[in-house]
């Protein structure tokens, strides 16, 4: 039996960040729906991005709106 690689760690790793993205994901796009403001289209607009881009977009949410989301709307 051999040692484990750098591929098998790399391979390993990506597992688990894909594993631990997902719950992420799924927590932002609830988040956007049920806390976004419905005036204008920015909750339509945020969801389709979190849905489409998958876990980037859920990330870009994060840093970019839902700061700014709270500060204005204080939720």
């Amino acid at each position: 039996m051999s040692p484990i690689g750098y591929p098998e760690l790399i391979i390993i790793g990506l597992i688990i960040l894909m594993l631990l993205s997902i719950p992420f994901w799924i927590w932002m796009l609830v988040d956007c729906i049920s806390n976004e403001p419905a005036e204008g289209n920015d909750r339509l607009i945020w969801v389709i991005v979190i849905a489409l881009v998958g876990a980037i977009g859920a990330f870009v949410y994060f840093i970019a709106r839902r700061p700014v989301r709270k500060k204005l709307y204080g939720r």
